[in-house]
C-alpha cells in the first residue's frame, strides 16, 4: 500500500488534520524504513507534533460526519 493520507489527531489543541501527501512526498517517504521517522520531517511544515498526536496513514480517504446517530453532509457542520 502507497500512503497518500495522513490523517493526524492533535490532543493539545483538539484537531483533526488529514495532510494528502504530495507525490514528491510519497517518494520522499519510501526511502524510510519507519513511516514515524519520515512524519517527524514534516512536522514544521505542516504544524503539528508527533509527541502529543495519533496518527495513521492510509491509500484512500473516505470521511462520514454523524450527528444524532445519523450521516449527515459535511456543509452542515
Amino acid at each position: 500500500m502507497e500512503p497518500r493520507y495522513v490523517i493526524i489527531v492533535d490532543f493539545c489543541i483538539g484537531a483533526l488534520n488529514i495532510i494528502r501527501l504530495t507525490d514528491e512526498e510519497v517518494k520522499e517517504s519510501e526511502q524510510y524504513d519507519d513511516i514515524e521517522e519520515y512524519l517527524s520531517t514534516l512536522e514544521d511544515k505542516y504544524g503539528f507534533r508527533l509527541s502529543n498526536c495519533q496518527w495513521m496513514t492510509t491509500e484512500n480517504l473516505n470521511v462520514y460526519w454523524y450527528d444524532n446517530g445519523q450521516e449527515v453532509s459535511m456543509e452542515q457542520f
